[in-house]
């Protein structure tokens, strides 16, 4: 909503794989039912054994998913933008699919409460998707990838249409049609605990308790969220002005997640926009800039944990690199 309330004025897998030294690793298609969940007592593995789709099998079932480096997506469901081309809404090139099948675990999900269901949205324009076909991709990917697991932000987007409940109320009601697939606890969980699930990051009211509590979002800033049950830090400046200034925002957080010893967990949006003629937003004018500096940035660093990182415009180039930070 925030990028386009002006609005109404104006895939490869990567095939580059790295390779380590083994434990204990048994590796069997992911499609396979008995696929060796026993990750807990394996210290390294291999990711070119183990393969881009299913790297969170690399990882011990004790690992905090505060202590791995994420690639995600901003807008995950944005591939749509009128007029076209124009750089106002469009924030994806892959599908829901395709981005679960590069690597992608963070997924932030935008929906519109209309008619009692949920219409996924990047503000007033709807992107020709539904809470359902995002449910119906993650649930197909985690049916035949049991090792990952998939932190979800939930947000209400744009204005409410015709409804005669909760925003609250309609997520319940998606929920329960699969409750298995789903963490609502509230703490931020060791990654064993949800492998096979959609854990879900809660950036909406709600009267019950569900899921990490994210719903004191700050604007446009780097911010901090501290519930007795987590807490966060997030890097949230999309009003971008200048790039050097994102990007210095950005570093600075990428620091300090990778020293962090608190289990904090670190979300780092590497999105933005600029407004040019007449105000209206261009995404690409930022995501053109940073992406290659992440690049560049991820190809060079060691392994340790830096947080979740949304993305624009993300590659499966992009996503690997950021998972090899896991395994180096």
């Amino acid at each position: 909503m925030r990028y386009l309330a002006i609005l109404f004025f104006g895939i490869t897998t990567a095939s580059t794989m790295l390779s380590s030294c083994s434990e204990n690793v048994t590796v069997m298609d992911s499609d396979d039912k008995s696929l060796n969940l026993q990750t807990k007592n394996v210290s390294k593995t291999s990711l070119a054994a183990i393969g881009i789709s299913n790297w969170m099998s690399g990882l011990q079932d004790n690992t905090s998913i505060s202590k791995i480096s994420i690639p995600g997506t901003h807008d995950s469901g944005a591939m749509r933008e009128v007029p076209s081309n124009s750089g106002t809404a469009k924030t994806q090139n892959l599908t829901i699919s395709e981005q679960l099948n590069a690597g992608i675990r963070f997924l932030d999900i935008r929906c519109r409460h209309i008619d009692n269901s949920f219409a996924i949205h990047h503000g007033p324009i709807y992107q020709n998707l539904n809470f359902d076909d995002v449910l119906n991709a993650c649930y197909t990917f985690l049916e035949s990838h049991p090792t990952e697991t998939i932190v979800m932000s939930v947000k209400e987007e744009y204005d409410p249409s015709n409804n005669t409940r909760t925003f609250e109320k309609t997520f319940d009601s998606y929920i329960q049609k699969n409750p298995s697939r789903w963490d609502l606890g509230t703490t931020i969980p060791n990654l064993g605990s949800v492998r096979g699930k959609i854990k879900l990051l809660r950036r909406f009211s709600a009267e019950t308790v569900k899921g990490i509590n994210a719903t004191s979002w700050a604007d446009n800033t780097t911010f901090e969220i501290n519930n007795s049950n987590a807490s966060l830090k997030v890097q949230d400046y999309y009003q971008v002005s200048n790039n050097d200034d994102k990007w210095s925002r950005i570093s600075a957080l990428y620091n300090e997640a990778k020293t962090d010893t608190s289990g904090k967990l670190f979300i780092n949006f590497t999105s933005g926009y600029k407004p040019l003629i007449f105000g209206i937003p261009n995404i690409p004018t930022v995501s053109n800039n940073i992406n290659p500096k992440l690049k560049t940035l991820f190809q060079s660093s060691p392994q340790g944990s830096y947080g979740i990182m949304p993305i624009d415009f993300i590659s499966a180039e992009l996503s690997e690199l950021i998972i090899k930070t896991n395994f180096n």
